[in-house]
């Protein structure tokens, strides 16, 4: 059997149109095979990436999800106000609201820790996949496939930093079941506040602009990283002096016009152009509209708990953007995948790809029940998609049942080798996981707790048939649900000690303290629960097996077929991506600039939040007191800059480098067309967003009066 030409014609058709334009986010290994001088760039692949010499890469930091740059001699860090809200949230209280107000450090010693942040640097990589796969064996199960795994990866995580004391080292699976790389980083753990603009800038807009352009964000705020006296990794401590990193990007206050060459270096987070049309149903059909529902409930909650009291406001300020910026989020690809027909166009290409494999005998017997393999496995997951999620969310959503989880799991891990271990509890982990547990109660307020947990045993209540969690039936069960549920409640929130942040410290320190405090009711559910746990743990490691194995043998047969390499989706490592300055037409007959200016935040400016502009910026924009930060064209300050590069979640803060490699620009967002980014990228409507350097120095100059931050810099 034969594959019509017509039918190939078509499939590269599909492949190059918004569904599979897989390229764009170059891992570091392939920079050296890409055509810079073509793309408009001014630098050479060694300028980027030197594994013998000091590199552009040595700049780029991932700091706690997110992506930064160091733009001084003296770990002076530029990354997005988003990415350090959660620590500026941590800092702050009613009396120093410095989420409302900014924050300012005049001197280092002023420098307050950014709480929950850490700074990753890549130092080197190696491919580790022979390594990885001599684990596994095709007598193994899916199950013992995923757990052989994670042992070797573990092993050779633990050898890597036994070789590299100070250093931290991560496995990343590049192609699932086929290639895995090995990265070595320098891990800072001393991180630092500097300059946080006030929330009137740094979050203009909020949600009603999230993934919009135009946009008039000032999306940037200065950390700085520490280290010991002798240049190692070190905890806080007042002797820790700035870190001085191998390199850092020069500042750019000239910026970037339309149709300039631009690219990023950053560490995006997840894409899934390589999954099938089985996976995309199961996002568009299940699991999105699942969360986005969820989080949009629980938003609305906790904006009416802080509605009059700032103080619990404050507690619930950065658990609302986080959600918010995920509903929003998915609410836009949830549009782009039915807008552009992103399953219809997947199941093509597969249709296609099975005449394929069809056509040939030995091929036929290798792939022929490939994609309804893959098929299965999702849609047994649609079966079961109600529990797991009731599951999952039941224990996430309560800040108190999550406290118990931690420290009953604690103990029986930490019982364990440490290898052995579930990754949280290992040592090189654990000190973060209890502080993480503790200064999670910062946040806790009672109100909220109980509804979002009593919405979750509601929700169990409801599970029928092989759904039902047995675990929970003298909770849940019985003719009037909520009114057990009720008194569960209010025994459990009277009697529980977990609220105290010395208890549950002191119950993380070991078994024998758990066991001391065991008749806790939040312990108690813990415990009943964990076969439950357990069960569901089990079915997503056999999942996890199973699904690597088959989407190693998609990979192959889609590559035979196609005759090229693929770009390996994003997984939270150093990518590079290029482009340009450029606008773009959402809708007929609209063109959409790619830079904004003050203007057109004074323009918003209504006095009401989130379009409530500091007075001093209204005052400088009428005496148009610019500086050297005036756009001769536009005649304004730039304030955001619109650019068709490849970017998703994780690159928020990576630095926007001109044709020469020079700072411009700080990329914190996507249009809302881009948000189906992570499943397929168009040079049509995928547009990512920064706010210009000129930008972040006219407020760090003129609003912040932050000029020593600019004498730092250099400039």
């Amino acid at each position: 059997m034969k594959v019509p030409v017509r039918s190939v014609i078509i499939l590269l058709c599909l492949l190059s149109g918004p569904v599979a334009a897989e390229e764009g986010m170059y891992p570091i290994s392939e920079i050296h095979k890409i055509d810079l001088r073509g793309k408009g760039l001014l630098i050479e692949p060694t300028a980027l990436y030197n594994a013998g010499g000091v590199s552009l890469i040595d700049a780029i930091v991932n700091i706690g999800g997110c992506t930064g740059s160091f733009v001084s001699p003296d770990g002076l860090i530029l990354t997005n106000h988003h990415c350090v809200f959660g620590a500026v949230q941590a800092a702050s209280s009613v009396q120093n609201d410095y989420i409302t107000n900014g924050f300012l450090a005049r001197t280092r010693s002023e420098e307050i820790p950014a709480r929950g942040n850490t700074v990753r640097i890549i130092e080197s990589y190696r491919d580790v996949s022979r390594d990885v796969l001599a684990a596994v064996s095709d007598s193994m199960g899916p199950g013992e496939r995923t757990r052989a795994v994670s042992a070797k990866t573990k092993t050779m995580v633990a050898d890597a930093e036994r070789l590299a004391p100070g250093r931290r080292a991560e496995v990343a699976e590049m192609f699932a079941g086929k290639t895995y790389v090995l990265f070595l980083y320098t891990f800072l753990k001393d991180v630092r506040l500097v300059y946080v603009p006030p929330r009137a800038i740094g979050d203009f807009g909020g949600e009603a602009d999230n993934w919009v352009w135009p946009r008039h964000t000032g999306d940037f705020s200065f950390l700085r990283a520490y280290a010991a006296p002798d240049g190692s990794p070190a905890e806080y401590s007042p002797a820790n002096v700035p870190y001085h990193p191998k390199k850092y990007v020069t500042v750019q206050p000239a910026g970037v016009d339309e149709e300039d060459a631009v690219f990023i270096l950053g560490y995006p987070g997840r894409t899934f152009r390589h999954r099938t049309s089985h996976f995309l149903a199961y996002e568009q059909d299940v699991r999105m509209p699942y969360v986005a529902d969820f989080y949009e409930w629980q938003i609305a909650v906790m904006k009416e708990e802080g509605r009059y009291d700032r103080a619990v406001a404050l507690k619930h300020d950065a658990r609302i953007k986080g959600l918010a910026n995920t509903s929003k989020n998915y609410r836009g690809r949830l549009q782009g995948m039915k807008r552009l027909d992103i399953v219809g166009r997947k199941r093509e290409e597969e249709r296609l790809l099975q005449q394929f494999i069809l056509a040939e005998p030995s091929r036929k017997q290798q792939y022929g029940t490939l994609l309804d393999d893959i098929g299965k496995v999702y849609r047994e997951m649609e079966t079961t998609a109600r529990r797991e999620m009731t599951l999952d969310y039941l224990r996430s959503s309560s800040a108190l049942l999550s406290t118990a989880f931690t420290a009953s799991e604690a103990a029986r891990e930490r019982l364990k080798p440490d290898l052995e271990r579930e990754s949280a509890y290992m040592d090189r982990n654990f000190a973060r996981t209890r502080e993480g547990a503790v200064s999670s109660l910062k946040n806790y307020y009672e109100p909220t707790d109980r509804t979002f947990l009593k919405e979750m045993l509601l929700r169990a209540s409801r599970l029928g048939g092989s759904d039902r969690i047995p675990e929970l039936e003298t909770i849940v069960g019985g003719s009037d649900p909520g009114k057990t549920i009720d008194a569960f409640l209010d025994a459990a929130y009277r009697e529980t000690r977990l609220k105290d942040s010395s208890v549950v410290s002191a119950l993380l320190a070991g078994p024998e303290e758990l066991a001391a405090g065991a008749r806790d009711p939040f312990l108690n559910l813990a415990h009943t629960l964990e076969p439950a746990y357990q069960q569901l743990k089990e079915v997503r490691q056999q999942r996890e097996g199973t699904v690597a194995r088959l989407s190693a043998k998609y990979l192959d047969v889609k590559q035979q077929f196609l005759k090229k390499d693929f770009i390996p989706d994003a997984n939270s490592t150093l990518r590079f991506t290029c482009g340009r300055i450029r606008g773009y037409s959402p809708a007929d007959a609209t063109y959409q600039q790619p830079i904004t200016t003050l203007r057109g935040v004074v323009e918003k400016t209504t006095g009401v939040a989130p379009f409530a502009s500091p007075q001093k910026l209204l005052d400088l924009n009428r005496v148009e007191d610019f500086g050297p930060y005036r756009h001769r064209r536009l005649k304004s300050v730039p304030v955001a800059l619109l650019y068709d590069l490849d970017t998703t979640g994780g690159n928020s803060g990576s630095p926007l480098l001109n044709a020469r490699g020079e700072l411009v620009g700080v990329n914190f967002d996507r249009t809302f067309e881009a948000t189906i980014n992570d499943y397929a990228w168009s040079p049509e409507y995928s547009r990512s967003i920064a706010v210009d350097i000129r930008y972040v120095l006219w407020v760090t100059e003129k609003i912040g009066g932050a000029v020593h931050l600019l004498h730092e810099m250099g400039l």
